[in-house]
This record gives C-alpha cells, sequence and structure tokens, in this order.
C-alpha cells in the first residue's frame, strides 16, 4: 500500500488512492461493462465512435466517475437511458497519466446507469501502431494493431484504466471490408454496414472479466490456420504457413498449462504473428496472444514464449496485480509456469533448472548493468508519478520467478508446491490484488510449515523492498548448463595465438538453447578480442545464424569487442524488427562505443517514424539520452 507520503502527493495530482498511475475512483463509482461502437479510420489514423459504461456507484450521495484519457477529443457525454447530455470537466494533460475526466452523473437515486462518451483517437495515439501499407509484408492494405499494457488503454478508450477494475466488454467494430479485424474476444461474425457497401462491421463478445490493459484491436490484410481444435494461427499470408509450423505444439501447451493450474476458461486460444515493429515477445491478450515474428526461428526452438503467454491466462488474466507495483504477481508466476510448461514438454526437471540458470543472469545483467542497483531493481517498486514503462525490466519477471523458485525448494519442491498454485489461481480468479494478499494465503496455505519455522529464513523485505539482486540464489540442477559452461571457458582461457583446438563440432553438439546458453555465458566475461571474434566466426558461422535469441548475443559480443564491420548488421537488426529485448540491449551498446554513437542516433532519427511509440520513447531518451 501506499505511505502517507505518497498518498499526499496523488491526492495532489488527482491519482486515485490505490493505483499510482490512474485517476479513476472505483471505491466511488466502478465500470462494470463495456460495450464498443467504434470506426476504423485508415486515411486519419485514428478511431472514433462511441463507448458505452455500465455503472455501479458504490456508495450513496456519489453523483460523478472518474475516467482516464491521453489525448482523446471528447465529443459528447449522454445518459443512455434518455439520450440527456452529461456534463463533464477534462483535467490539465500529464505527460504521464493523460487527462481525468469526471462526467456528472445522472439526476436520480439509482445506484447503476449507463454512460455513453463519443470520442475520436488522436494520431499519435500511444495504445495504437498504424502501418502505411508499404510497411506490411505483403504491402496490400494498412494495419493496425494495439499495445494497452500498461497504461495506455485510456488513449484508446476512456475508461477506468487501472487492473484494479476487470470488466467484459462487447465491441461492434466497422472496417473496409479488405481487411480482417480481431480482438480479445470471441468472434460473433460481421455484417454489412447499412449505409455503406464498402465497410463491413465485425462483433465480439469477452464474457470474461477484465483488465482494461488486455483489451486489444488488430485490423489488417491477414489470415489463419488451424493449428488444434481451440486454436488457429493469425499473420500476413507471407508468414502464416510458417507460423502454423512454428506454433503446433500450441494444444499441447494449453493441456499441460490446464493440468497444472485448472481449466482454460476463455474458449478460444489464438496466436497472431504481428508485424515486426511489435516492442514485446508476446502479450497475452485474452483469446488471442499477440506474438513476435522473431520467433519464427523455422525449428519451434523458441516457442517457449508461447507457453509463457498461455500461462498468463491464468496468472496475469484471471489473478491480475491490483496496480503495477505488484507486476511480478503477474509476472513472477508466470515464467514460474511457463519453464514448469517447457520442462515437462521438454527435458524435464533439469531443463526446467537449465532455463532458472539463464533467468537469474539475466536478471544479473538487468540489475547490475542496466538498472544499476537502483531502485526500479525492486521487486515492489515505487511508482509515485512515475509510468510503468519507464520502470519496465526483467526484475518482475526473473526475481519473481527467483522468489517462487526458492519457497517451493523449501516447502519441499514442485509436488508440494504446485497444489498451492492451483489453489492460489482458485481462490483468486476473477480478482485484483496485491503482494500482501498473495502472502497471507501462503502462510494460510501452509500453516504446517509456518508452524514449523520453515518461512523464518526468507528475508522478506529483502524480496519485496530491497535494491539489487536477491538475497538468495535458488540451488539449480546444472547439468544441462555444464557443456556450455565448458565451452564458454575454453574460449575465455584461448590463447590469441593458438585456436586449433576448437572446431566446429563444438557448437553443433550443443542443442539451440544450450547455444543460446553459451553464449549468453560469454557476455558476462570480459570482452573479447576483434581476433578472437573472428576466430570464432570462422569456427562457428554466427554471422548466418537466423534464430533471433542467438543472433541477438552474437551481435553484443561483437558490439563489445568493437568489430567495426558489425555496426552495418547490427543497425540492420534494429531496424528489420521492434522487439524492445534486442533492440534496447543492442542501442545501449552502440551508445557505450564512440565511434558507433553517433551512428545509432542517426539510425533512430532516421528510422523512429517506423517503430512502435514506446521502443521508440525508451530507446531515445534511457538508452541513447537524447531530449524528451
Amino acid at each position: 500500500m501506499a505511505s502517507e507520503k505518497e498518498e499526499k502527493i496523488m491526492q495532489a495530482a488527482g491519482l486515485s488512492p490505490t493505483d499510482p498511475c490512474s485517476y479513476s475512483r472505483p471505491d466511488e463509482c466502478i465500470v462494470t461493462k463495456i460495450d464498443l461502437d467504434l470506426d476504423i479510420d485508415f486515411d486519419n489514423t485514428s478511431l472514433r465512435g462511441e463507448v458505452h459504461l455500465s455503472l455501479q456507484k458504490k456508495r450513496q450521495g456519489i453523483d460523478h466517475v472518474v475516467l482516464d484519457t491521453r489525448e482523446v477529443t471528447i465529443k459528447k457525454v449522454t445518459d443512455q437511458a434518455n439520450g440527456q447530455e452529461l456534463t463533464f470537466t477534462l483535467g490539465e494533460h500529464d505527460p504521464n497519466f493523460g487527462s481525468k475526466l469526471d462526467i456528472r452523473l445522472p439526476n436520480g437515486g439509482g445506484s447503476s446507469c449507463v454512460v455513453s462518451v463519443v470520442y475520436e483517437t488522436s494520431p499519435q495515439c500511444s495504445a495504437l501502431q498504424w502501418l502505411r501499407k508499404e510497411q506490411t509484408a505483403g504491402k496490400r492494405q494498412p494495419y493496425l494493431f494495439s499495445q494497452c499494457q500498461a497504461i495506455h488503454c485510456r488513449s484508446m478508450i476512456p475508461c477506468q484504466d487501472t487492473p484494479a477494475v476487470k470488466c467484459a466488454y462487447s465491441a461492434n467494430i466497422t472496417a473496409r471490408r479488405e481487411v480482417t479485424v480481431l480482438m480479445s474476444a470471441l468472434r460473433l461474425g460481421s455484417e454489412p454496414h447499412p449505409t455503406d457497401s464498402s465497410k463491413l462491421i465485425h462483433k465480439f463478445e469477452q464474457t470474461v472479466p477484465i483488465a482494461s490493459y488486455l483489451i486489444a484491436i488488430v485490423s489488417g490484410d491477414i489470415e489463419s490456420r488451424d493449428i488444434g481444435p481451440r486454436s488457429k494461427v493469425w499473420s500476413e499470408a507471407e508468414m502464416v504457413d510458417k507460423a502454423a509450423y512454428e506454433f503446433d505444439e500450441t494444444e499441447h501447451m494449453l493441456q499441460t498449462a490446464e493440468a497444472l493450474m485448472g481449466p482454460y476458461v476463455w474458449g478460444q486460444y489464438d496466436l497472431l504473428v504481428l508485424p515486426p515493429s511489435f516492442p514485446y515477445g508476446g502479450m497475452e491478450n485474452p483469446c488471442l496472444t499477440f506474438v513476435t515474428p522473431t520467433l519464427l526461428a523455422g525449428d519451434r526452438s523458441l516457442a517457449n514464449v508461447v507457453a509463457h503467454e498461455i500461462a498468463h491466462s491464468w496468472t496475469g488474466n484471471l489473478v491480475t496485480n491490483s496496480n503495477f507495483e505488484h507486476f511480478w504477481l503477474n509476472e513472477g508466476h508466470t515464467v514460474f509456469v511457463e519453464r514448469k510448461i517447457a520442462g515437462r514438454l521438454h527435458g524435464g526437471e533439469a531443463m526446467r533448472h537449465f532455463t532458472g540458470i539463464g533467468g537469474w543472469k539475466s536478471l544479473q545483467y538487468g540489475v547490475v548493468e542496466v538498472l544499476k542497483n537502483g531502485p526500479y531493481t525492486k521487486l515492489i517498486p515505487d511508482l509515485c508519478g512515475v509510468d510503468p514503462d519507464d520502470a519496465f525490466s526483467v526484475v518482475p519477471y526473473e526475481k519473481g520467478f527467483a522468489l517462487l523458485f526458492y519457497l517451493e525448494t523449501l516447502v519441499g519442491g514442485p509436488d508440494v508446491f504446485e497444489p498451492f498454485l492451483r489453489a492460489y489461481i482458485e481462490r483468486f480468479q476473477g480478482d485484483s490484488i496485491v503482494t500482501e494478499q498473495w502472502k497471507e494465503f501462503l502462510f494460510s496455505y501452509f500453516r504446517d510449515k509456518v508452524d514449523a519455522g520453515v518461512f523464518d529464513e526468507v528475508e522478506w523485505d529483502k524480496w519485496f523492498f530491497g535494491q539489487g539482486m536477491p538475497p538468495v540464489k535458488p540451488k539449480y540442477d546444472d547439468s544441462v548448463a555444464v557443456p556450455c559452461a565448458d565451452l564458454c571457458q575454453r574460449w575465455v582461457k584461448a590463447a590469441e595465438e593458438d585456436f586449433s583446438t576448437f572446431k566446429a563440432e563444438d557448437l553443433e553438439a550443443l542443442s539451440t538453447v544450450q547455444r543460446r546458453e553459451f553464449l549468453s555465458l560469454l557476455l558476462l566475461e570480459e570482452p573479447f578480442s576483434p581476433k578472437k571474434i573472428q576466430a570464432m566466426e570462422g569456427m562457428y558461422n554466427l554471422n548466418s545464424v537466423k534464430n533471433s535469441e542467438i543472433r541477438f548475443s552474437w551481435l553484443r559480443m561483437c558490439i563489445r569487442a568493437q568489430c567495426e564491420d558489425c555496426i552495418p548488421r547490427a543497425l540492420d537488426f534494429v531496424n528489420e524488427q521492434g522487439r524492445m529485448k534486442f533492440v534496447r540491449p543492442i542501442y545501449r551498446d552502440l551508445y557505450n562505443w564512440e565511434k558507433s554513437r553517433q551512428l545509432a542516433i542517426n539510425n533512430l532519427q532516421a528510422n523512429r517514424d517506423q517503430m512502435h511509440n514506446t521502443t521508440a520513447k525508451l530507446v531515445a531518451t534511457k538508452d541513447l539520452h537524447l531530449p524528451n
């Protein structure tokens, strides 16, 4: 919970006392259903229409509702029951949180009503990316996709943009006939527009209550292939068959997740392979997971991201962090379940431990090198006055996973901890919670362990509020990692004059995930000389590898070694895809090398219009240190 000082700061800014990133006051009046009626205007890059908000007053005497908006043009607000216009005020714009929309509710003593807001989004809407047809693979139709996490839904829909509020939604979306429209909801079909024969109206329904950041829309020249009894994969025609092959194991992953956490309640589980500018590996929008095309490795070796997004169907989408200070409840649990799914499908417990080792190294890099052991290395950071995007990092994912893995070890292993995980989902599904509620349930479930003093050694305050690495490193089975570490140390200790002991079979003997581990271990060492990098390339032909994870680590090694011939390849890599996991570290490395610094800045400026808004902003301000 917020401290007294933080509450005063949030109160002065007009922000919610329970969510430092929202103006809304669901404790007074809460949105219980969202119904959208919108038109996709590709020519003017905007959504326009209206949203109907079903409201429930939480106590008597409430005469207004507070919503979040960001650069949205509000044209009219009415009482849906009788068309009466309602007065509203739009607060001053804040660069982090947008503007507070305060609507005077209809007269009368009823506890519920429906308010209709006629509005239009801005071409600069931070939730939406609009692509010209020339920017797509097929170059036939323009493309639109959304990314509402963390607090971007308010730029697309006037709403209570806090994960503390969960509601169902429906949508009627009008678009030109030539494009397909999908949403994070079940598809109910389409029908001709009554007055414009060039358009169709697409209908959607999401009956399971969700947080606003999970509302998603996409429209473009896309088609699908069936990949399971409840799953399709969607993408442009140029990628759809490759995607269908890559994600062929989706149903097995779903069944494995259900065995761990209970029935899948969302009905459909589809995947959408987005254009390259999508900033994340995946986004767990219900019924329609968004994924990056960088996962299309050709050998299914990167499909673990799908296991992660599937896990979110329970940890995040069913049980949700109440605000983004407790984001680890979403992501730490999801990484934990993702690795259980991957282990059960490929390699067992040894492989689960192996991925945990890799996650620990990613955490070390993020905590020490990127965040400099600063305040955002806390598992529960202070986001008072902070856009969650600015605090986004590996910490909630991997520090959260490490805590859960450590606790699993303490209580007696997977057979003891997995029933707790399922009970946790059953207890809180449909709710938005904070860490204290999670901890109270942990203690109540493991009452015998508490009484036996099992948790006495856990330094809870250091885990939750300590800066830097966790107070304890879990004990992992390193049997799968040993060959990677051995090859790494052979290269580290190799003399510059003689590389004759190395051969191509060194790398060929390792699986794809082990090759990734080998390179990530090398990134923890001192930078190699250009001569050693050239020897590795000559031996392993790493410049030609297409796997995005391996390519990323290899490029970072080359930049750190200050091999000048890698600069064009690194710039090509950040230009051809926009996944922040790859783009931001590459830009940081290029900035840290004086010879490539200005080239990196020039490249960003030349390509910024092709990038996702969030990626471009963070690269410019955080990685290249340009003025905001």
